[in-house]
């Protein structure tokens, strides 16, 4: 986005936001958007398609109170010419590594767990863990030592875990012989909160959140998570009656047009295993409840979710005086390098965090969190400006260039708006 960040007042700027968050009232603070408003950030999104950046898109705004805009443009099938529906079900997938997040934080609410409780307390075969000390990028050889702190649950929620990502890591892509092998069975890349890598720390997570609760995550999510916020539409699979709502996915050709890629084979029941950093189907709908509920201090009406305490501290920087780190693009065909903000943005527990700038009058505010996943599917929340954004797309690679200017147009539109 073009953004100047400066670290310092990052930490300040977050907690200021929650703190006048948990002052108000579940009513937004900003300025609503007005019809005429409204209708320019729907033209931005029609020159987007119409451009070729998106072959369509489903664009939610949500303060603390409810949905303040929703809107389509596009196709979710454009062989049939199907146009997109604001109820489409999208694959969110790294969208729900906050899911995962806030189990693990319910589960810490609950004192079923600790932050700093080391992985090994709850999962086998990460008692003893290595990290690579010497790695020769020519025949994938390496060394390692015995790493010299323990991994914790909260290394696992910022990504300093040392587990990486074999899809943004060359080191973990050569070392990954077979897609049976999960990344964290490798060695680390480096020593537990030494460093920030992208990676399946969240799937780790996940089991973790299995093994305290003994639930399997669709039936744990569900009972606490989905059915007490209303999230309908959100799940592990999609039911048969609804996958006519699933947009297809389409990928950049040679040509830099997009090709539609064959329907994919969505499970109409949940089964597992289930991936705590990946997997679940969502709508623009459910997810703008998720938000809201962490806009109000982790309460939606009279259900909730998280202590607000839990949900500051998800908002404070938790990785001290590193950064966020640009991931490399190891498999060109399904991501670009990423994300924006790296070499400024801090990290919190689960999301990214948006460092102080001076073109704030036009992008989320500092301290707003967000993420996002591989098929263009992005939110933040800002709770200093009480709103949060969705914007879902189905498109391939990840940071596509046409995506993020989607994104940027679409975010810039509505802080003109609000501001």
């Amino acid at each position: 986005m073009n953004r100047r960040y400066a670290a310092l007042g990052l930490v300040f700027g977050s907690v200021l936001g929650w703190a006048q968050a948990a002052q108000g009232s579940e009513t937004a603070q900003g300025s609503p958007l007005s019809d005429l408003a409204k209708r320019a950030i729907t033209a931005q999104l029609d020159a987007a398609v119409a451009r070729g950046d998106t072959p369509g898109v489903v664009a939610l705004v949500v303060d603390r109170s409810g949905e303040v805009y929703i809107a389509t443009s596009g196709r979710s099938d454009t062989e049939a010419n199907k146009p997109m529906q604001a109820d489409a079900i999208f694959a969110i997938a790294s969208m729900t590594k906050p899911v995962t997040s806030v189990a693990i934080m319910m589960l810490a609410d609950g004192g079923k767990l600790r932050l700093d409780d080391p992985v090994s307390k709850y999962l086998q075969g990460f008692d003893h863990p290595q990290v690579i000390t010497h790695f020769n990028e020519t025949d994938g050889t390496y060394e390692t030592q015995p790493a010299k702190h323990v991994m914790t649950i909260r290394h696992l929620l910022t990504h300093t875990s040392g587990i990486g990502y074999a899809f943004s890591n060359p080191i973990v892509a050569k070392l990954q012989k077979s897609p049976d092998m999960d990344e964290w069975q490798l060695p680390l890349l480096n020593e537990p909160g030494a460093k920030w890598n992208y990676s399946a720390s969240t799937r780790v997570l996940g089991m973790i959140v299995e093994k305290v609760t003994g639930t399997p995550l669709e039936q744990w999510y569900q009972e606490h998570l989905f059915k007490p916020l209303g999230m309908l539409d959100t799940s592990f699979a999609v039911p048969a009656e609804k996958q006519s709502r699933l947009p297809r996915v389409n990928a950049r050709g040679p040509d830099g047009a997009f090709q539609q890629r064959p329907r994919a084979n969505t499970p109409s029941t949940p089964t597992p295993p289930y991936r705590g950093d990946g997997g679940l189907y969502s709508t623009a709908h459910d997810y703008g409840l998720f938000i809201r509920m962490l806009l109000n201090g982790g309460k939606l009406g009279s259900v909730r979710i998280l202590s607000e305490r839990s949900v500051r501290s998800m908002g404070e920087n938790h990785i001290g005086s590193i950064f966020v780190e640009q991931q490399a693009a190891a498999l060109p065909q399904l991501t670009k390098p990423f994300p924006l903000g790296a070499g400024r943005d801090k990290f919190g527990l689960g999301f990214q965090l948006t460092a102080a700038g001076d073109d704030t009058r036009t992008y989320r505010s500092a301290g707003s969190m967000s993420w996002a996943g591989i098929f263009n599917t992005e939110f933040w929340i800002d709770p200093r400006m009480h709103v949060g954004g969705v914007l879902l797309m189905q498109t391939l690679p990840f940071y596509d260039d046409g995506a993020i200017r989607t994104l940027q147009v679409f975010e810039k539109s509505v802080y003109r708006a609000l501001r």
